[in-house]
């Protein structure tokens, strides 16, 4: 798995025995023993886990210190066959000071000393009592059990054979400072980054302490494996939780439940190879001049995991959450409404004329439009939606479609495009029972020519209903209903406009509601071949092109983070498996791939559209692709897979 950017990593909440290292040493090798059991890779304990943070004045205890370094060589030596790499928290004695910090070993070695660099001493902490800073440190190497190793907040510890997979440590205070070690190591390149904390309990700070996290992990474009002290740190003052959390680029993956007596721990797997497309899109990542001298040390980073824990969402486009779901709902109707009235406003208030299908598209286009209005006070007379029934058209599409036109009063016309499509088919030689693509074009070619015609006559201007997916697959006539003179739904796939449409229903009067009900209970379809002998929709394009919530699973991992066929064939396997067969996620992926390539001709020459959410195909902002690259590169990998 390593090869395809993931890796394990964890937290542990050791049980505490207060100021007994050798105990300590006993249970941390103890949890390192079955993180190594979850295949976990890497994995880091709280701030001064051998100790334990609240030793106050213990802490300038010889005896103590001794049994500290005691404590240290037993996790060494009893973990000398584990692959698995520890981060440990302990005090050290280096150059007439102490130092608060995290030791790094692997296989029976030490790989590196990181010390804390920002040492709190404010409210209920005191530690500049016991301990410096790390800019103290002028040596910056140390002599531990026989070992010279690195002692230096700049360590970044870097695989071997993947340099994008490095990780970084500061610890607890670090983090809450103003400019937090992290910034540094990522800009340096840490992919990962490791907090040992002694965070204690009061009113509001879990909230702000995971908000901490978060945006830190997102700042840095980075995974965040935090871990804090436990509850059998002493309460003479304060208390301690034992939290414990990870986050992927301002994402909680995974946290630990607070306030447990017992050893604990969390792990889940990253996504190096996310971050790093991350980091290379956004240029002002590296932007900023640092002139700090890093010690890089390469490790061997174990590749163990055979599957993947993590979950990833099927729509990916979509919140799981309800509330959030309803949120981000209203959100892209309020950009979609504001962009569109923007646009009248300067084009003088004019018409809006809308092709209208019966579908989700349309509806959604129709419904922003009628959201647009009403934030510049305009009459919905104004909106002309039109229905052009053709040799496809349904009763129910076609009914749906004037019903929901005349429920909002506006201005409906009803055109049908049958005798000037049969005409055309004439003047071209299109024999009169062909239903190829030729006999599908001409009718998506006529409506788009009657919008077009109409806005002149009007005074208005067409109003584009295509949405994301579509334009993915190249799933639209080139000069037919990919064509427009300004499009609301370019950057909204398919699996989100039917909870936009829902969310706008719900929001309805009741006729209104169930009109748009029946419309989203419609087959998808692009109703250009002729229903079946009882008027049902025959044409249904999840039918020809594969089911949208697979392309729109692999839309989402191949733009947004750049991921090869083998991973999101490998992603798609995972979170489909319960609903598709592999050979069916093959198939419709190689579709997938074939048609983006082979479609950007379309895309690029899009009418102007709003960009919604994180990714966008218009040739003007996200996506500069040249027409004729091949996709065999990508092709191939996929007819490797097997071999």
């Amino acid at each position: 798995m390593k090869e395809l950017g993931f890796i394990r990593v964890g937290a542990i909440v050791n049980k505490l025995a207060l100021a007994n290292p050798i105990e300590n040493a006993q249970e941390i090798v103890k949890m390192l023993k079955k993180a190594t059991k979850e295949h976990v890779a890497i994995v880091t304990t709280p701030e001064l886990s051998l100790t334990g943070y609240t030793c106050g004045d213990l802490f300038l205890q010889e005896n103590l210190l001794n049994a500290s370094l005691d404590g240290l060589k037993k996790i060494i030596d009893d973990t000398k066959n584990l692959e698995i790499i520890s981060i440990v928290g302990i005090p050290i004695k280096h150059e007439n000071q102490l130092f608060n910090c995290g030791v790094v070993i692997q296989k029976g070695k030490i790989l590196g000393v990181v010390p804390k660099t920002y040492i709190p001493n404010y409210s209920e902490f005191y530690e500049k009592r016991w301990f410096a800073s790390s800019i103290n440190i002028k040596k910056k190497e140390i002599n531990l059990f026989g070992q010279k190793v690195p002692i230096d907040t700049n360590i970044i510890f870097k695989d071997r054979k993947n340099t994008e997979i490095a990780f970084a440590i500061e610890i607890c205070e670090d983090l809450w400072s103003v400019n937090p070690p992290s910034n540094n190591h990522a800009l340096h390149g840490a992919t990962i980054l490791f907090n040992l904390s002694s965070s204690n309990e009061i009113i509001g700070k879990y909230e702000y302490r995971k908000n901490l996290v978060s945006m830190q992990s997102a700042k840095t474009i980075s995974a965040y494996i935090y871990s804090s002290s436990g509850i059998m740190e002493s309460t003479s003052d304060v208390l301690f939780s034992g939290t414990s959390m990870i986050y992927e680029n301002g994402t909680q993956l995974v946290e630990n439940e607070r306030f447990d007596w017992n050893s604990n721990l969390i792990y889940s797997d990253i996504d190096i190879y996310h971050l790093a497309n991350d980091r290379r899109k956004n240029i002002s990542y590296m932007g900023v001049v640092n002139d700090s001298t890093y010690q890089e040390v390469e490790v061997d980073i174990p590749d163990n995991i055979s599957e993947i824990k993590r979950k990833y969402a099927q729509y990916p486009f979509v919140p799981t959450n309800e509330e959030k779901r309803d949120e981000r709902c209203k959100e892209i109707i309020t950009i979609q409404a504001n962009a569109l009235a923007r646009r009248l406003l300067q084009l003088g208030n004019t018409k809006c004329v809308i092709g209208m299908s019966g579908g989700l598209d349309s509806t959604l286009a129709f419904l922003v439009i009628v959201e647009a209005f009403k934030k510049l006070n305009r009459s919905r007379k104004d909106i002309i939606g039109v229905t052009m029934p053709g040799f496809g058209t349904t009763n129910r599409t076609y009914n749906n479609a004037i019903k929901l036109v005349k429920e909002y009063e506006a201005t409906l016309k009803e055109i049908s495009i049958k005798e000037a499509s049969i005409l055309h088919m004439k003047d071209i030689g299109l024999e009169e029972n062909d239903r190829s693509i030729t006999y599908e074009n001409i009718q998506a070619r006529e409506r788009t020519q009657i919008l077009m015609d109409l806005a002149n006559k009007e005074g208005g201007i067409v109003i584009g209903t295509g949405d994301l997916s579509e334009l993915a697959l190249g799933w639209c006539t080139y000069n037919g209903d990919h064509m427009s003179m300004y499009a609301v739904n370019t950057s909204i796939p398919k699996t989100l406009v039917r909870y936009l449409v829902k969310w706008l229903a719900d929001q309805s009067e009741q006729e209104k509601k169930k009109i748009i009900y029946d419309i989203l209970e419609t087959p998808i379809s692009p109703e250009l071949l002729p229903p079946d002998e009882k008027g049902n929709i025959l044409q249904q394009t999840e039918s020809s092109i594969g089911p949208y919530v697979l392309h729109d699973f692999y839309l989402y991992h191949f733009l947004r983070y750049g991921a090869s066929p083998k991973k999101i064939y490998l992603l798609a396997n995972e979170t489909f498996k319960d609903s598709f067969s592999k050979e069916e996620i093959k198939k419709w992926l190689k579709l997938f791939i074939k048609r983006f390539f082979t479609q950007q001709f379309k895309r690029n020459c899009l009418p102007d559209s709003i960009k919604v959410g994180s990714i966008s195909l218009s040739p003007r902002g996200d996506l500069r692709m040249p027409s004729d690259a091949s996709y065999l590169l990508w092709m191939n990998e996929l007819d490797n897979l097997d071999k």
